[in-house]
């Protein structure tokens, strides 16, 4: 029944589970740490969330809030790696999402950083540093990524040329190319690409062969590739045939 529920809702917690079952708040947690166990669930602190959609092809598009939850090591894995390739004084542009949030966390040895961002949360991270210029685009607010879209936004990045742009990724297709369930989130990352020397697409390999409703991009597009260590090497390997570089960053337990 808890299974069902989050077919349902993207959340429950163990309050309104006590409430409607009319068992004890310690059963139900029992229960969800159990159906965690399974990989059934994701748990979460007060109630669980439901596993990401894994079908080919998905429309959903999940509340950031909720991401940060998947694939976590993986994606501090990535942020760790992507950081490497900036460099002192660089010019960067970070997409919004949680895998490039984990880069925003991984700037400490550097100095003079100019970051432009369409994301309210990496922007309130950055703050942290006290020594970067940070530009972040003003637009429509989006709730569900936290971030700035739309003409306004648009028109805002026209102004600046980059040296790299660190593109998070909704789905990954060598054959569809790069994609997102949100129209304006996919207009906006194609402006970002055009005003980007270099274009570093981040994903964890659970990304890969899906598409998602709106294309942003072929593969050929993107310049680097930053993902973990289980990333297909079929894969790996159609991406180096096209003379895009790829890391595979380690995972650690």
């Amino acid at each position: 029944m808890i299974l069902q529920r989050l077919k349902s809702q993207s959340a429950i917690s163990v309050e309104e589970l006590h409430r409607e079952f009319g068992v004890s708040e310690v059963t139900i947690r029992k229960d969800l740490n159990a159906l965690d166990e399974r990989n059934l669930l994701i748990r979460t602190r007060g109630g669980a969330i439901g596993l990401p959609n894994t079908e080919a092809e998905s429309k959903e598009d999940t509340p950031i809030h909720n991401k940060r939850f998947f694939n976590t090591r993986e994606k501090q894995a990535i942020g760790r790696v992507a950081a490497t390739l900036i460099e002192e004084n660089d010019t960067i542009l970070l997409d919004s999402g949680t895998t490039t949030l984990e880069i925003a966390r991984n700037l400490h040895k550097f100095q003079r950083l100019t970051i432009i961002t369409n994301s309210i949360n990496i922007a309130a991270e950055l703050l942290g540093y006290k020594r970067f210029n940070i530009i972040l685009l003003g637009g429509n607010l989006r709730g569900a990524s936290q971030s700035t879209v739309g003409p306004i936004a648009e028109m805002n990045l026209k102004v600046f040329y980059c040296d790299k742009l660190f593109l998070g990724v909704d789905s990954f297709n060598i054959e569809c190319g790069l994609s997102t369930p949100n129209i304006e989130e996919a207009n906006i990352n194609q402006m970002m690409l055009s005003m980007s020397k270099r274009v570093i697409a981040v994903f964890d390999s659970s990304k890969c062969n899906k598409r998602s409703f709106a294309f942003i991009a072929p593969v050929d597009k993107i310049d680097v590739v930053v993902s973990d260590s289980n990333l297909p090497a079929n894969i790996r390997n159609q991406l180096r045939s096209m003379q895009i570089k790829v890391y595979a960053a380690e995972v650690h337990p």
